[in-house]
């Protein structure tokens, strides 16, 4: 299942195939307003060029974060103070509902600026943190895909993006290596 904040950070795109072409998606209109829109969230696409530079390096910052999760290193004292440092620049107001099984309380994000994106995607980073947990945040075993994704099988085994394209690719590849090598 997508998450915000993997939605965000796989927005840096790596041929999984093996090929050369990759693209940075984070600087494309097409690809921001597919991103709020399928988010529910709030800002002038396109964003500006200094906008596009913020949300790079926060990218690059989650990335190198959940990298370090993945690795199984432990969430800081400094990644909190940062994380908290960009939930700080979102507005939420609180919202009663009915759902389903009766009434829900939600958080709804009232900024329509790029720093309350960021915001809304640091804040579901946290949540997958803290609800979740940080072991489960995985990075794909592909090496050309290099795409993050979280682990909510039972096993906690997963090691590809996913199963249909990454995992029957490696399996493909790990077989024809095998083979090669058994006719030599």
């Amino acid at each position: 299942m997508d998450r915000l904040w993997t939605d965000f950070v796989n927005s840096d795109y790596h041929d999984w195939r093996g090929g050369d072409r990759s693209e940075d998606r984070l600087g494309k209109g097409a690809w921001q307003q597919g991103f709020i829109k399928q988010w529910q969230l709030h800002a002038p696409v396109p964003a500006s060029s200094e906008e596009e530079k913020a949300l790079r390096d926060f990218r690059n910052e989650l990335q190198a974060l959940a990298t370090r999760l993945a690795a199984g290193d432990p969430l800081l004292e400094s990644d909190q103070d940062w994380l908290n440092a960009k939930m700080e620049q979102g507005r939420v107001i609180r919202r009663l509902y009915a759902g389903d099984d009766g009434l829900k309380l939600s958080l709804v994000s009232t900024g329509t600026q790029w720093k309350q994106v960021t915001a809304e995607v640091a804040a579901d980073f946290a949540v997958t943190v803290v609800e979740g947990d940080a072991g489960r945040i995985r990075i794909c075993d592909n090496s050309d895909c290099r795409w993050f994704f979280y682990d909510d099988t039972r096993s906690r085994t997963q090691r590809y993006c996913d199963d249909k394209m990454c995992g029957n690719l490696m399996k493909v590849r790990r077989f024809r290596a095998k083979r090669k090598r058994d006719q030599q």
